[in-house]
């Protein structure tokens, strides 16, 4: 699988607060957060499914890949999506390990192992 995607127990406000202090713990800042039901309505089309982009930047790993190889420049920043489907709040995330196999150098794909189990983590947290 090219992602890695949970149903939590709470609202999509709830999980976005809970998914926001979770990735700050782990040394993640919010770039950007973006509403793509309200974008896409604000442009006349019809979306009504509750979603939220999130792109998140932990600056020293992000040195620490681009170092490495700047064409990982194109993966970054990480994304997390938190939506709902058939009322179920889920949040979901391209795996890091994915984007990062297909240039193919063992070193990143170490730093990405990480990442992914870190990002993981901060999703999971919000499951309880």
């Amino acid at each position: 699988m090219f992602h890695y995607t949970v149903d939590v127990p709470t609202d999509m406000d709830e999980t976005i607060e809970h998914l926001e202090e979770n990735l700050k713990q782990e040394g993640f800042g919010v770039l950007w957060q973006f509403s793509v039901t309200e974008k896409l309505q604000e442009k006349g089309l019809d979306f009504s499914t509750p979603m939220v982009i999130f792109e998140v930047c932990n600056p020293q790993e992000a040195a620490r890949v681009l170092n490495e190889n700047l064409l990982v420049g194109y993966f970054l920043p990480c994304k997390l999506v938190v939506y709902q489907e058939n009322g179920t709040t889920k949040i979901g995330m391209p795996k890091p390990t994915m984007l990062v196999g297909m240039v193919n150098e063992p070193a990143l794909k170490e730093i990405a192992e990480d990442i992914e189990k870190r990002l993981v983590a901060c999703i999971d947290q919000c499951r309880q």
